[in-house]
């Protein structure tokens, strides 16, 4: 952990850096006339952030190794300190345990931070695993000095290395595998083999093998990067699968035959260092940085490439600054967009897109000399250590400035790629990007780039319309209607009618100019999909009226069809279809979209020309359209159309009555109309079905008889005076046409035998009178019971012999006999009938009952004599007042009121105070003249409430049915009982 002095410190020198790299400033953010605002709010972090760490080292260090995590340092002679980064605070020592001179040359860490070997000045070689504290050595090895070491990332594991290789200072390879395992009884060394698999030279003499690196591509083909002094080796080569444990001498052996693939340079600093790029952990290498004397050699690694791995390379010259004579690089590493040198004084980051400086960190001299620089591939930290120091780098948004050099480069794709979060940044992008497509005349990618930028809108459009490039602009135009928010109403406006503007023009520049016609079919079809496109349709309905202008001024008949329809304005297609006489088109458009109201003011025309298809078109709405708003196409044509127009418009008046039920009586009329001038024989039908009852008539009764009248047909008349009830006027004119049709008509008025009896006599007197015929008027008297011969012997002539009505009036005396015998009957009947009246009369006078003194009330029981009573004859005795309100409740409002007036005059008559034994006459008379007596209102109140007994009458048996408990009461009386 770095101390707060130090970190202080190390602030300082960030904020106040020796060389500033190249960054965008408040001042150059954005482009002219950029729409965002050109202002830092807070200091961007650099990002090559140098932490000192919190250490002091009881010894100087020697060496250093890190990996996963893992940190390996050896301190002076015999000490070696490891470090888990995840726990700092617990330190591991181990002691090396050498009595002699030795000293440690280089410590290797494998890609797990599990196995660390350590190569010693005395060319031996010891192992040290992580979970073990014993250091063991690595007897194989011994006599080599060891320079490098590729370790094995597909194989390798925290017990076991694998097969890796091993590259010494006289230029030997050799393969080796160490265990982490004790051994067994006859082998306790941790190296299982170490055997010779080739040998590297520089100008005939061995060479120090300075890295070794081994990857696997796809294929089971492994790659394996060797580099010396100043010369890179490739060796390719596949490895049978399943036959990876056996180790790469395959690989060397497959390359023996040929020289090794390498590139020489031709300075030499006596050593070199190679650097990959891995983007994500377990996964292979991406770039590599080779520092030698010439330079940074930098490239791509392409693993699908049959013979060399290096792609895209090239090599980047050191500053001069740098002199292979005093300062020379020591190290190398290589992040995504950067190499990092480490010089003996200082830290240079040179950006691989360009090869330029992009920071340059000085370390002071207290810290002494920089001995190393590594990286973690697991945590992407760079660590540097000097005898007394340790550093530790943290990059944070490496890509932060790379699309700047991108956009300098003109690889704009790239550049946008990193900085999309940034949107100042992607506008600078996309303006340059513009500009440069526009100065390459590369109008359309420029228009489609400018339309993406903050620039006015006015200068982008005035370069396209200066360079001609109509096409150009309207690609502009639609990109900047497309990035519009819909609450830009104006600006929606103004580019949908410009762009309507410039589609049109180039559909008249084509078609004036003779051009093919897929290509015109191509420039309409694009036209047509733009005055579709559902995103600013609110726009060109608001704006239609201006549209169809344009349309109209440039003689764009089909476009301004189509554009109707997609604006749904299809009156304006109808309208354009009648004009140009296209009723079929006209009635499709019609019936497809189904608008009523478009149905009622184009029916007359197409009424005109296609009658049957718009009785079709009217019967497939069915209810939809109100029959009476058609009732003027078909009129102004059936009066003065074909024969065709007619039977059209009577086939649809009969599927709106027959089919529809249609009641209006518009309807029903224009049918009886119809009917009446061109289709006599269904008038009588028609009128038959319609209905007998005024009240299920739907047609004029009074315009029917009219139009009946009008058109001579009697029958038709006959059968509408039958319905208005005018019998006699009905009897009057079927005389004319049929007496059969005039009998069928007296017989209607049933219950009014007075009328029956004279519509017959009506027949009667026409039969006799007008046909002369005495037989029919005998059928006469036979038909109606009504008539007596009697009846019609006045309408004869006298000169008539008796003998046509013998048997009439004999059949006429023998009912008269009949009448007379049954009057007499009755008549006896009543007179025996009275005779038994007057003997209950009189037997009632002579009739009473016995009351005892112990007798109670039926309704209250209490003793009967102490109130005045009735007593009826079932035996059942009532007080006054209790008769009275047990009936009252059952009385009906008529009788209850009668009875309530009858008590109001009872309780107005007051006895006089005169003797008991005058007569009556004389108290009657003292109530005034007109008035009832006392005794007739008591006997009228009698009749009322004691005209039967209240439990054995008529009374009781009518309430059998009302419930006990009145129901306006019943709340109340439950309540009662709770």
């Amino acid at each position: 952990m770095a101390s707060i002095l130090d970190e202080y410190e190390d602030s300082q020198s960030i904020r106040h850096p020796i060389q500033q790299h190249s960054r965008v400033s408040a001042s150059n953010i954005g482009i002219t006339h950029s729409g965002f605002v050109n202002v830092r709010l807070e200091e961007e972090k650099p990002i090559f952030n140098k932490q000192r760490i919190d250490f002091s080292p009881p010894e100087k260090i020697n060496h250093f190794a890190v990996c996963n995590n893992q940190l390996c340092m050896s301190l002076g002679k015999d000490t070696l300190l490891r470090i888990d980064l995840g726990k700092p605070d617990q330190p591991n020592q181990v002691e090396l345990g050498r009595k002699d001179d030795s000293k440690v040359y280089k410590l290797f860490l494998d890609h797990t931070g599990s196995h660390l070997v350590i190569s010693l000045s005395t060319n031996e070689c010891l192992y040290l695993n992580r979970n073990t504290q014993k250091v063991r050595g690595l007897s194989r090895w011994k006599g080599h000095l060891i320079e490098s070491v590729a370790w094995n990332r597909v194989l390798g594991t925290e017990a076991s290395t694998g097969p890796i290789l091993v590259g010494t200072s006289l230029g030997l390879i050799f393969e080796a595998e160490i265990s982490a395992s004790e051994g067994s009884l006859f082998n306790t060394n941790p190296d299982q083999y170490f055997r010779q698999v080739h040998a590297l030279e520089e100008d005939g003499q061995p060479a120090p093998v300075c890295c070794l690196e081994v990857e696997r591509g796809v294929d089971s083909k492994y790659f394996i990067v060797a580099t010396t002094r100043k010369r890179l080796f490739q060796f390719v080569g596949k490895v049978p699968e399943g036959s990876e444990q056996q180790g790469f001498g395959s690989i060397f052996a497959q390359n023996q035959e040929l020289l090794p693939s390498f590139q020489e340079f031709p300075v030499n600093m006596g050593y070199s260092e190679i650097a990959f790029y891995t983007p994500k952990l377990r996964s292979c290498p991406k770039a590599f940085a080779w520092m030698m004397g010439n330079g940074v050699l930098y490239g791509q690694l392409d693993y699908g490439r049959p013979d060399s791995l290096l792609s895209d390379v090239h090599v980047w010259e050191y500053t001069p600054d740098i002199d292979l004579s005093f300062n020379k690089p020591l190290s190398i590493v290589l992040t995504q967009f950067h190499f990092l040198l480490l010089l003996p004084d200082r830290v240079k980051a040179v950006c691989t897109l360009n090869g330029q400086v992009v920071h340059e960190d000085v370390f002071p001299d207290k810290f002494g000399a920089l001995k190393r620089m590594i990286k973690d591939p697991a945590g992407g930290l760079v660590w540097i250590y000097t005898e007394r120091a340790v550093f530790r780098y943290h990059i944070q948004r490496e890509s932060r400035d790379v699309w700047q050099m991108y956009t300098s480069m003109n690889r704009f794709d790239l550049a946008k790629e990193y900085c999309r979060d940034r949107p100042e940044c992607m506008d600078i992008v996309l303006a340059k990007e513009a500009e440069h497509c526009f100065q390459n005349k590369r109008y359309l990618e420029s228009a489609k780039c400018y339309a993406l930028t903050q620039n006015y809108f006015e200068e982008i459009a005035l370069k396209f319309i200066e360079a001609k490039e109509e096409e150009a602009l309207k690609e502009f135009l639609l990109k900047k209607l497309s990035s519009l928010k819909p609450a830009e109403r104006t600006q929606i406006t103004l580019l949908v009618t410009w762009l309507t503007e410039l589609y049109l023009n180039r559909l008249g520049q084509l078609e004036s100019s003779g051009a093919e016609s897929t290509m015109i079919q191509e420039a309409r079809q694009e036209f047509r999909s733009f005055l579709g496109g559902s995103r600013h349709k609110e726009c060109f309905y608001n704006n239609r009226s201006t549209i169809y202008d344009l349309l109209a001024s440039h003689g764009n008949v089909d476009d301004m069809v189509y554009f109707s329809v997609v604006m749904q304005d299809y009156e304006r297609v109808i309208s354009h279809h009648c004009q140009h006489d296209d009723y079929g088109a006209a009635l499709e458009v019609l019936s497809k979209h189904c608008d009523d109201k478009l149905f009622y003011k184009f029916s007359p025309v197409l009424m005109q020309h296609i009658p049957g298809k718009v009785v079709d078109a009217w019967i497939q709405m069915g209810k939809r359209l109100d029959a009476k708003r058609l009732i003027p196409a078909l009129v102004n044509y059936s009066q003065t159309g074909s024969a065709q127009q007619i039977n059209e418009s009577i086939r649809y008046m009969e599927f709106c009555v027959y089919e529809l039920a249609v009641k209006d009586e518009a309807i029903h009329n224009y049918l009886l109309s119809l009917y009446a001038k061109y289709k006599p024989d269904s008038l009588l039908l028609y009128l038959g079905q319609a209905g007998t009852h005024p009240s299920e008539i739907h047609y004029d009764l009074k315009y029917a008889l009219r139009l009946c009248a009008e058109h001579g047909y009697l029958r038709a008349c006959v059968l509408v005076y039958r319905i208005m009830e005018l019998y006699e006027e009905a009897v009057d004119l079927a005389l004319k046409v049929d007496v059969d049709l005039a009998k069928s008509c007296a017989d209607l008025p049933e219950d009014d035998e007075e009328l029956r009896k004279k519509l017959w006599l009506k027949i009667a007197r026409h039969v006799v009178q007008e046909e002369k015929d005495v037989k029919k008027a005998m059928n006469c008297l036979s038909s109606c019971n009504l008539l007596k011969i009697e009846d019609i012997l006045p309408f004869f002539p006298d000169f008539v012999t008796i003998d046509h009505f013998k048997e009439a009036i004999c059949g006429s005396l023998e009912e008269y006999n009949r009448h007379i015998e049954g009057l007499k009957q009755e008549m006896e009947e009543a007179t025996e009938s009275a005779k038994r009246i007057r003997e209950d009369i009189q037997e009632m006078r002579n009739k009473y009952g016995v009351v005892e003194s112990q007798e109670k009330c039926a309704a209250c029981d209490f003793p009967l004599l102490n109130r005045p009573f009735y007593l009826f004859l079932c035996g059942h005795m009532f007080h006054y007042d209790c008769l009275l309100q047990e009936v009252g409740p059952h009385l009906s409002s008529y009788r209850q009121t009668k009875l309530e007036e009858l008590q109001k005059k009872l309780a107005a008559t007051v006895q006089p105070a005169r003797s008991r034994s005058r007569p009556k006459e004389e108290d009657t008379a003292s109530l005034g003249a007109g008035q009832p007596s006392r005794e007739q209102i008591k006997s009228d109140i009698d009749d009322i409430i004691a005209s039967e007994c209240v439990y054995c009458g008529e009374l009781m048996i009518r309430s059998i049915d009302r419930p006990f408990i009145d129901p306006q009461k019943y709340e109340e009386e439950k309540s009662s009982w709770l």
